[in-house]
């Protein structure tokens, strides 16, 4: 029997929140928004689970409280509730979140009767819902939209079953309990969702572990292998801390016209998900370091340490972010050298500290600039007013100028004379350079900039010439 048979009179149409009405769990949105503004938030929630999960709830919803207006919610299930209101029946919102959650959301959406959450020191989940609901509703009084097994207790005594991203498995067994049972489509994700949150795009980043070995004309299968491992280390570690950094982020990135489609702020791939998705990427980094050497080990240790601070606290500081940003790409740097034990010259990390705190700035620079045109004043979740625009566009531009200069002093000093056959060609890389980061500068200033410089680099048609151009310049260098 469908909705369209249910009666109206008879039955209230009881809905949970989690994984249900919304495509996310508000346990976990309350802890990742904790950890967002107190660094300590891991610690705290292992004392407070001490008394309870009722407890755990309510504690971090004190400390970090979830607009429901940025939930991503479900709509199929939001089209059942509306279609059974159409008819006049009654809804509520039955939920083991917080009491406060619950108010909060039904006040948000409009469309519930009434809403009941986890209080005094019940948690309103299983055996102790379906109770709950019998006391409230009467035997068979209600009809339950729920996806989890321990919504099983519930449907025991509900009049019907409505299920939501249930495997065949499940809804056979909720089959069982209740003959009137009705399946939602599943929306899970996909193989392409996962590798889409660990960003590999970005992982072009990490070339950077190269560049000791290009600069030392140092091409061997052996110093090749090394550099390899750094890479693969660096990016398994660099996904780990951009799925920690977007699970830190849920709420700016919903409030931003972007990044609300990223997999976990939509809610197309589960927090706990991405919870375990954080620690199991981290180690498998570290043991494909250490299989590199105890140095290459330390300098990933370090980067995971600079990238966690800045998850946690270092975005939120102006200026210390793009210093923190700058020396997590200089970081790169070091690593492959502590991978082929060829050391890092200081013109090369001079170039490299400027050059990339040049594409930091672009970086805080083009949301700025989304900032100004949205009408906003202060960036979310940054430590800048819309107006330091001016000042980081200054620094953005200037430092990429310095950047080109130290390669220019570089293509004339001594060790350019051993290495080049005719370094007269690195001038012609300080051109292309120069008319690059410019043109970066011109192009984030008129808003057309990507969030992240190097995804655009890698989208776009006149940055990747001008990479093809400066390989060919450096290798007719080297090579004439």
């Amino acid at each position: 029997m469908s909705i369209a048979n249910w009666n109206p009179a008879k039955l209230t149409l009881v809905v949970d929140l989690d994984d249900t009405l919304i495509r996310t769990d508000s346990l976990l949105e309350n802890f990742w928004g904790a950890w967002s503004v107190r660094w300590h938030t891991p610690l705290e929630a292992v004392r407070t689970l001490a008394r309870g999960k009722v407890a755990l709830k309510q504690k971090l919803g004190e400390i970090s409280r979830v607009d429901p207006a940025r939930l991503p919610y479900n709509p199929h299930v939001l089209e059942m509730i509306e279609q059974w209101r159409a008819r006049g029946g009654r809804t509520a919102l039955v939920t083991g979140a917080t009491q406060q959650m619950a108010d909060a959301v039904a006040g948000h959406l409009g469309l519930f009767d009434a809403a009941y959450g986890s209080k005094d020191g019940i948690n309103l989940t299983g055996a102790r819902k379906a109770q709950f609901l019998e006391q409230t509703y009467g035997p068979a009084g209600y009809s339950y939209i729920g996806d989890a097994p321990a919504d099983f207790a519930v449907w025991q005594g509900a009049a019907a079953a409505v299920t939501i991203n249930s495997s065949k498995a499940f809804q056979a067994r909720v089959e069982k309990l209740v003959a009137d049972a009705t399946h939602l489509p599943a929306d899970r994700a996909g193989l392409r969702d996962y590798l889409e949150a660990m960003r590999p795009h970005q992982w072009l980043k990490n070339v950077l572990v190269f560049l000791p070995m290009l600069a030392a004309h140092a091409l061997d299968l052996a110093t090749a292998l090394q550099a390899v491992l750094a890479f693969v280390a660096f990016s398994l570690v660099a996904s780990a801390t951009y799925i920690l950094n977007d699970l830190l982020d849920l709420s700016a990135d919903r409030a931003h016209p972007r990044k609300c489609q990223r997999p976990f702020a939509s809610g197309r791939v589960r927090l706990i998900h991405g919870t375990w998705m954080v620690p199991l990427l981290a180690l498998a980094g570290a043991a494909t370091a250490l299989a590199g050497g105890i140095e290459l080990f330390a300098v990933l240790l370090i980067y995971a340490g600079v990238t966690l601070l800045y998850s946690v606290k270092l975005k939120r500081l102006a200026m210390i972010d793009i210093c923190a940003l700058a020396l997590l790409y200089t970081l790169r740097v070091l690593a492959g050298s502590a991978a082929t034990g060829i050391p890092s010259s200081l013109w090369l990390l001079a170039f490299a500290t400027f050059f990339f705190f040049s594409l930091a700035a672009v970086k805080r620079y083009a949301e700025l600039v989304d900032g100004a045109a949205s009408g906003r004043t202060m960036a979310t979740g940054r430590g800048y007013q819309v107006d330091d625009r001016i000042i980081v566009g200054n620094i953005m531009v200037s430092s990429g100028l310095v950047s080109v200069l130290v390669l220019a002093l570089y293509a004339n000093s001594e060790p350019v004379q051993t290495l080049y056959h005719y370094p007269e060609f690195l001038w012609g890389v300080c051109l292309v350079l120069l008319f690059w980061t410019n043109r970066i500068a011109l192009l984030t200033h008129r808003g057309e900039m990507h969030d992240d410089p190097v995804v655009f680099a890698m989208r776009d048609r006149v940055s990747l010439c001008c990479g093809l151009v400066v390989g060919l310049l450096a290798l007719a260098g080297a090579l004439a």
